[in-house]
């Protein structure tokens, strides 16, 4: 297995590339990619399946099959994502259309498409998701599954890490640091051009 990251790429470029090889010389097995907006909850869940071994799920040779694909958006199916067909695209997306999953099924069946055959996406539409995560033709299903589950229940992951963020700071529950009030400032400071007579006097009944 394989990881790379580019740092400081624009936020709808490939940031995260994940790779799995049978032998370190061998071609590659599988690979999936991940926008620099992608939530991190959903990087998350990919490393954690990846620590569990899922990456293996899928053996070289083994394209996605009918049941590869009923077992990677069955978590879609069951948050009642409404599922559709066009052309040679099979698509499950929200009733908002804010957030999806595509297959290509030509890209799934012909290893001389070098096109992705999985797409999960949130924002405006495919064509111009604000993130998207794409992945390869012998992608295993235990991962997509997990991908696709937190996209279908965790609304935090359809927003980008520049939205939360800013959320954050605009909705933080610190609490501000102390400020005198205005009558305690003016208290600390002495009036301008105050009577010198009286300043006296004051530092005078102090000191008793």
């Amino acid at each position: 297995m394989r990881a790379e990251l580019v740092h400081e790429p624009d936020l709808r470029e490939a940031a995260w590339t994940f790779a799995a090889y049978e032998t370190p010389v061998s071609d590659r097995m599988w690979h999936l990619t991940l926008t620099a907006a992608t939530p991190d909850p959903l990087l998350q869940s990919l490393l954690i399946s990846l620590a569990h071994g899922d990456a293996w799920d899928t053996a070289l040779g083994s394209p996605a099959i009918e049941r590869t694909v009923s077992a990677a958006t069955r978590p879609l199916t069951d948050a009642g994502w409404k599922h559709s067909i066009d052309g040679r695209h099979i698509r499950w997306q929200t009733h908002h259309g804010d957030a999806g999953v595509q297959f290509d099924v030509f890209a799934a069946q012909d290893s001389h498409i070098h096109l992705a055959a999985w797409t999960l996406w949130a924002g405006p539409d495919i064509d111009h998701p604000s993130w998207a995560i794409h992945a390869s033709r012998y992608a295993p299903a235990p991962i997509l599954a997990a991908l696709t589950e937190d996209l279908a229940h965790n609304t935090g992951t359809r927003q980008t890490r520049t939205t939360r963020t800013e959320h954050r700071k605009n909705s933080g529950t610190a609490t501000p640091p102390h400020r005198p009030t205005r009558q305690r400032q003016l208290a600390l400071q002495p009036a301008p051009h105050a009577d010198p007579t009286v300043q006296h006097a004051q530092a005078a009944r102090r000191r008793l």
